[in-house]
């Protein structure tokens, strides 16, 4: 049974300048937190959030009545919790929404205070180090000078490392799940592709749709869908859907070989519709291209000439690296990569690599394998 989670908010009123030069004058940030931070504060877990997720990252919402909101469970549940591998009974665990994103912190959604309408196309860019940058104002505000461990998985696990680069004091351990040190240029063109489907929407209207009272859902339907495919693997794809044709279709072929061009006949198909239709509804157009670049632009051995090592030297944190077989999107290579660096500075580096066949999508899966990694890193390494 999971725990009844709370969504809260911080108002930060000091201007925030980001990398690129634009300068927030406030900002707000939606955060939740699990568990108990004890005496000392020495027993808090910053969770950091992949693309489309968010800060919820645990436990269920309830409504006015008590009622259990149906599927709201948190996007890594199975995950944190009392009992589970990053225990809320022994941890203080935090997740926060970015700012830039669509579900409470800032973004291209809120209002410009300079000029009092949505932000949309004008809000400026952001990176992951500036994602870390806020994070660290939430921790302040939370009263917490050092966390026991930061974790996230793919575009969380970017912002893990981030955080060891940034306050290499106020870490002592990363936990970095199915990530790289930087996107491969395959990674860069889906996402450009990904993009180009949002921006050529003519519902999209340079950024400015809700002006238009309008949203460009086609876009953000194909994005999604390039995506997913993605996050999968071959095996998986084939396991799950192989060539099977939906079944009214199939009954249509095998009467008489009646095909169309249109429409949806294959299962894959009709999963990647669905896929796609769901998350038109809940994502922000402008939230996507915006997440997507900082993933892009993150690299942090770009300042170093591109000498991996030589940019994780200021790192004096612990890692758990965990990969997985059949990711080819963040594959083992890269998390390997990752590894490397953080030996040749001498640092404390446990690594595992898991045979699973679910793809890029495994770090969110129940893989016995996979959390008991996690489970045995927190409970010897990271223990308070």
């Amino acid at each position: 049974m999971s725990f009844i989670a709370e969504a809260k908010s911080l108002s930060i009123s000091d201007p925030l300048t980001l990398q690129c030069g634009a300068v927030l004058p406030s900002y707000e940030l939606s955060y939740e937190t699990y568990g108990r931070l004890n005496a000392d504060a020495s027993n808090a877990v910053l969770i950091c959030h992949a693309l489309n997720a968010s800060h919820h990252v645990a436990g269920v919402y309830a409504d006015e009545t008590g009622a259990i909101q149906p599927k709201s469970e948190g996007w890594w549940d199975n995950m944190v919790g009392p009992g589970k591998p990053v225990d809320t009974n022994r941890f203080f665990v935090i997740g926060v929404n970015n700012i830039g994103s669509c579900f409470g912190s800032t973004g291209p959604a809120s209002i410009n205070p300079a000029t009092g309408a949505v932000w949309g196309a004008d809000f400026p860019v952001v990176t992951v180090e500036d994602w870390v940058t806020t994070q660290a104002k939430l921790l302040d505000a939370l009263g917490i000078t050092q966390l026991a461990a930061v974790m996230g998985g793919s575009l969380g696990g970017m912002q893990a490392t981030s955080w060891t680069l940034q306050y290499p004091e106020r870490v002592r351990h990363a936990v970095v799940v199915a990530s790289a040190p930087n996107l491969t240029a395959e990674n860069i063109a889906f996402n450009e592709v990904a993009r180009r489907a949002i921006v050529t929407d003519p519902d999209f209207h340079e950024g400015f749709y809700r002006r238009h009272d309008t949203l460009p859902r086609r876009g953000l339907r194909i994005a999604r869908m390039i995506g997913h495919i993605t996050y999968l693997s071959d095996d998986v794809m084939n396991a799950k859907f192989g060539r099977r044709l939906r079944d009214a279709v199939s009954n249509a072929v095998q009467r008489d070989y009646h095909f169309t061009t249109q429409g949806i006949e294959f299962e894959i198909e009709s999963y990647l519709r669905y896929q796609g239709d769901k998350f038109a509804e809940y994502f922000d157009a402008n939230t996507y291209l915006l997440i997507t670049r900082a993933l892009d632009y993150f690299d942090p051995a770009r300042a170093c000439g591109g000498d991996l090592s030589a940019a994780f030297a200021p790192v004096k944190a612990k890692f758990l690296l965990v990969s997985f077989s059949t990711d080819w999107r963040f594959s083992p290579a890269r998390s390997r990569e990752m590894v490397r660096a953080l030996l040749d500075n001498h640092r404390r580096v446990s690594y595992a690599e898991v045979d699973a066949p679910h793809g890029h999508d495994a770090f969110l899966m129940d893989d016995s394998r996979y959390h008991g990694t996690v489970r045995a890193y927190f409970d010897k390494e990271v223990a308070v």
